[in-house]
């Protein structure tokens, strides 16, 4: 019982932490806050790729490629709106 308390408690702690610094992001920089955090966030791939790759049995490989496919549309994601906000600031060109 004791291994799983603390990473729960770092769990409870990132997301109270998370949400307090998201709610104090003014509404002007929300989308570019957010489009770049998820571009970034593709490291979560690898760590995804890595749960998929351990030898833990048919529930263990379907949630790896669970968290791989979801991981890769968070960063596509991620990349599609960026792309889509900095299309907003460019100048037309005739």
């Amino acid at each position: 019982m004791a291994e799983l308390l603390i990473p729960i408690t770092v769990f409870v702690l990132a997301a109270f932490v998370g949400f307090e610094v998201i709610t104090k992001v003014p509404p002007t920089l929300h989308t570019p806050l957010m489009s770049g955090s998820n571009a970034i966030s593709g490291i979560t791939i690898i760590g995804a790729i890595i749960a998929a790759g351990e030898d833990v049995g048919a529930v263990g490989a379907v949630l790896g490629f669970l968290a791989v496919t979801f991981a890769t549309i968070n960063v596509v994601g991620g990349f599609l709106v960026t792309d889509r906000m900095l299309e907003m600031f460019k100048k037309d060109r005739p």
